[in-house]
């Protein structure tokens, strides 16, 4: 489960979409009110305005006067899942090109402008999107609409921009991938459980390989493919006046020329999975051995998904999950356990890492793991576990509606992935629509041995705990 996606969701409970104002014809315009009862006694008001450009920029609003502060948040419809075999890490790629330079901001000075005024700025980039926010004072929102929309509508690409940000990029693959511990096998296991299917068997950080071989010509195709404000969503979350920030989004990206063509995403059926999938990952970083297990899922906001959430929390979310309790805490087996949803747009994926404690083996983990998982497919959670999850879910969304980038964010991805950011207020019924019997349906039905996936991490010899 990603609790930041989750954070956000707490406005579903008390939140008001109210109508937005007529904007001039070039521009179209939807809302729609929903009233919600408080959380808990705290009434928040959520205020979501949708537009769209011309050109197809899609526009997201959501004011919120309790905080003099602006986020600013423009999503791409290009990740991971968009490349060509061969040219991995592209759009991660085009995640540190965009700080480079355009027509009217010179190298570097993207950051400096941001930072000098009291701001925060950086971009993601996942197999599903890239995005680029700024948070500022809200008297500095003409500067972060105006800085996103020239380097949308003139982005640098210059051999120079170009070498320089692919060493970068390698340098980056070696700190956050090569030289951490367990993080080769992560990304190993990925590619086991999407085996065949290209979009999500590579990650989104791409590899040295691909990095190496990469050519301007590919670099400047990729981005004109897909970097066009009608392949885009601008999502504004904090205090500012809606008519004045509609004003500045028509004047700064109107002018955006839109691509006429942008590549069909036709990634065909994920390959189907008859037996399990093994291997061993020798790590020279890890300190402990580590099983990780992986299953295929359905994609995010499928009903089942919704299921699996839940049951990812109730095996390792907090100190009283199944797996903590019993692994960690009882028989002390264990030291770290996580158990999450890849939350990916499209197929998605269930994943479990444990780590091995010096004193246990990993035959005693496994055993020990494999028996709370029975145990969870033929017997629901207790009211009370529901009880309890119910309440968690509850309270990560609380705790996101403190951040303005947070909403601006999670509006960008509603608008972007499901083509309507007020879908957004549904989210947490479907939550707390989730029954028992759920939970324990789709642990049987999803994680089946047929279908999963297995690494045990192997650190080494010198390291390694004897076996009992």
């Amino acid at each position: 489960m990603n609790l930041g996606r989750a954070a956000v969701l707490a406005a579903t409970l008390a939140s008001t979409v109210a109508l937005a104002q007529t904007h001039p014809p070039r521009v179209v315009a939807t809302s729609t009110v929903v009233p919600a009862p408080p959380l808990h006694g705290v009434a928040i008001k959520l205020d979501i305005r949708r537009s769209k450009l011309d050109n197809g920029l899609r526009v997201v609003l959501a004011p919120d006067h309790t905080s003099p502060t602006i986020a600013v948040d423009v999503i791409y419809d290009v990740g991971g899942r968009n490349e060509e075999r061969g040219h991995a890490g592209f759009a991660h790629l085009f995640e540190h090109m965009m700080f480079q330079g355009s027509a009217n901001v010179a190298r570097g000075d993207h950051f400096k402008l941001v930072t000098s005024h009291g701001g925060t700025l950086n971009g993601t980039t996942s197999e599903d999107r890239t995005n680029y926010f700024e948070m500022l004072p809200r008297s500095e929102l003409p500067l972060a609409l105006w800085l996103e929309a020239d380097r949308m509508r003139t982005l640098d690409i210059t051999q120079f921009n170009f070498e320089n940000q692919r060493k970068v990029v390698e340098e980056e693959f070696r700190m956050r991938v090569s030289n951490v511990p367990y993080r080769p096998a992560s990304i190993r296991l990925d590619s086991m459980v999407y085996e065949g299917y290209w979009p999500y068997e590579h990650p989104a950080i791409g590899n040295m390989q691909d990095l190496d071989a990469a050519q301007l010509e590919w670099v400047k195709k990729f981005h004109d493919a897909y970097y066009a404000p009608n392949n885009a969503v601008l999502a504004i979350a904090g205090d500012f006046d809606e008519a004045e920030a509609m004003q500045l989004v028509r004047r700064y990206f109107g002018p955006a020329v839109p691509q006429p063509s942008i590549p069909p995403y036709q990634p065909g059926p994920v390959p189907q999975q008859k037996a399990p999938r093994d291997a061993i990952v020798e790590d020279a970083h890890a300190e402990l051995p580590a099983i990780m297990l992986g299953w295929p899922i359905p994609p995010m906001r499928e009903r089942d998904h919704y299921a699996l959430e839940l049951l990812a929390m109730l095996l390792g979310d907090g100190d009283t999950s199944r797996l903590e309790s019993k692994l960690v805490r009882e028989r002390a087996i264990a030291t770290d356990i996580s158990v999450s949803t890849n939350d990916h747009r499209g197929p998605d994926d269930f994943e479990i890492s444990l780590k091995v404690a010096s004193s246990a083996t990993v035959a005693q983990v496994q055993h020990a793991f494999d028996t709370e998982l029975e145990a969870v497919k033929h017997t629901p959670p207790s009211d009370e576990e529901m009880r309890k999850l119910r309440n968690r879910i509850e309270a990560h969304f609380l705790f996101g509606l403190q951040s303005n980038f947070s909403r601006a964010q999670q509006l960008a991805e509603f608008e972007l992935y499901w083509g309507d950011a007020t879908l957004l207020l549904g989210e947490l019924d479907r939550y707390l629509a989730v029954k028992k019997e759920d939970v324990m349906r789709v642990a049987a039905q999803y994680l089946k041995p047929e279908t999963r996936s297995r690494i045990e991490v192997k650190p080494p010899l010198s390291t390694q705990p004897k076996e009992h």
